[in-house]
């Protein structure tokens, strides 16, 4: 019996022992965390993508909105001469704003795509210059390890401040 506690005494010493360091170890990595949602929204290349977007689709989108426009007073003055207007010309106007209704919903179907396609792209470009400055910041700061999504990260930890700092430069 006493032989075992020595032996079971000894095996705990030995697992203590080979924890230890790594324990030690685990409090010498270097982690930081970046809120990659917050480096998007904020970061000054984000607001440039978004401008250059904005100017590219507003053309279209002022054609949209001159289709609408038309299609409201089309639609107006229907209802109100429908009562003065023969039978020829009421289906006539009739067919033209459907066929109107039709190519505004086409239009705005097709910006919107275009639209979102673009945007990814733009998106997929920012997220490649932020992930660069994320891996020179951990580079040169000597980081072992920077997360993207954490339940919880500490305000010590957070290097969302300096990836915009450093976007900002750029």
């Amino acid at each position: 019996m006493r032989i075992r506690n020595i032996v079971f005494g000894s095996f705990i010493c030995m697992l203590g022992a080979g924890v230890m360091p790594a324990s030690a170890t685990a409090a010498e990595l270097k982690i930081g965390y970046v809120n990659a949602v917050k480096v998007i929204e904020e970061a000054p290349q984000g607001e440039a993508a978004l401008k250059k977007l904005e100017a590219e689709f507003a053309p279209r989108d002022k054609q949209i909105v001159e289709m609408q426009n038309k299609l409201k007073l089309l639609e107006q003055e229907l209802e109100k001469n429908a009562l003065v207007l023969k039978d020829v010309e009421h289906r006539s106007r009739e067919f033209e704003i459907v066929s109107l209704k039709r190519d505004l919903r086409r239009a705005t179907q097709e910006f919107r795509e275009d639209y979102n396609l673009r945007r990814n792209e733009e998106l997929a470009a920012l997220q490649k210059i932020v992930q660069k400055t994320i891996a020179e910041i951990a580079k040169q700061e000597n980081y072992d390890l920077i997360l993207e999504s954490a339940v919880y990260a500490s305000t010590k930890a957070d290097i969302t401040d300096k990836i915009l700092k450093r976007l900002g430069k750029k």
